[in-house]
């Protein structure tokens, strides 16, 4: 062996070493946060899910046991089916609510060309982010009231006879749910926007295409990321909302969130309130990998990404 490779077999050793240490960096920086997730995180929902197991005793509050029978009540009630078929359509129509204001906004605050105004615009947007869901509800029970401003301005411009119960029904609900999580598909929908690039619409209106087709050929394919983030989100959050339908939907307007607390406060059946709010976190994460799949090869068939 010469002296140049005697030199040179260390060095190269070093910078297998160097690959390995780089290679396994991301590791060891994520090793960190996914002890603490899996601590916080998963190990109360794996407490939570034997706690479904257990049976409910009414004066011991549960006994130690491994049965279904929680779940099997769950499938076979028809009141607690109802109420997950609620919690489904409301989130779905308030998410369908969200991205139709969300876009237009969205869309505005992108395109236009005054930096006060979309100063003010992003302030206007994300202060009502600073404040609690009951406080923003609470306005919705002052307006929605029998004597709030709206049934006055109807009664006082003869539009009705008399007062309309807008409170306390699911409309209600999805008034409220929506003023709450706007912000939220306001401001996704607001980063994915402005990284597309004026000029691809300009050049299509250039070719003749209308302000309309422009709009649902060019930009709304490249939304797609923004419009997924920002439903997926949304919808979740509606989901599991408690404030709002308690607020403005009354004790009546039943929803997964407000029953799973009934459940543990009011009766004290600890086993059957994990087993529905395992059942709500099961249903939640299973519609949220299956709308990413669908997106994703809905999005790979129309060339948004590859």
């Amino acid at each position: 062996m010469t002296a140049i490779e005697t030199i040179q077999a260390p060095s190269d050793g070093r910078v297998a070493a160097g690959k390995r240490g780089r290679s396994l960096a991301p590791y060891a920086l994520s090793g960190p946060a996914l002890v603490f997730v899996s601590l916080l995180l998963m190990l109360p929902l794996l407490m939570m899910l034997r706690l479904s197991f257990n049976k409910y005793d009414a004066a011991q509050m549960y006994i130690e046991a491994f049965t279904f029978e929680n779940y099997v009540r769950f499938f076979q009630d028809e009141f607690y089916r109802q109420v997950l078929w609620t919690t489904l359509w409301i989130s779905a129509v308030t998410t369908v609510f969200c991205l139709v204001g969300g876009l237009a906004v969205a869309y505005f605050m992108a395109r236009t060309t005054s930096p006060f105004l979309k100063r003010y615009l992003i302030i206007v947007i994300v202060l009502p982010l600073f404040m609690g869901n009951v406080a923003r509800t609470a306005g919705w029970i002052i307006l929605l009231n029998n004597k709030g401003p709206l049934n006055f301005l109807l009664e006082r411009f003869n539009l009705t006879d008399g007062p309309i119960q807008m409170l306390y029904t699911s409309g209600a609900v999805v008034a409220g749910l929506t003023s709450v999580l706007l912000p939220f598909m306001i401001v996704t929908l607001n980063s994915v926007m402005n990284n597309i690039d004026v000029s691809l619409e300009e050049a299509s209106l250039n070719l003749g295409a209308s302000p309309l087709t422009t709009f649902r050929r060019v930009v709304l394919p490249l939304l797609m990321p923004g419009i997924f983030a920002g439903s997926i989100l949304c919808f979740i959050l509606s989901m599991n909302a408690y404030a709002t339908p308690v607020l403005v939907g009354g004790p009546q307007f039943n929803m997964m969130a407000p029953t799973i607390y009934k459940q543990m406060t009011a009766i004290m059946n600890w086993p059957f309130a994990a087993a529905l709010a395992f059942m709500l976190i099961s249903l939640t994460v299973l519609l949220t990998v299956v709308s990413a799949v669908l997106f994703e090869g809905a999005a790979k068939r129309t060339g948004v990404i590859r």
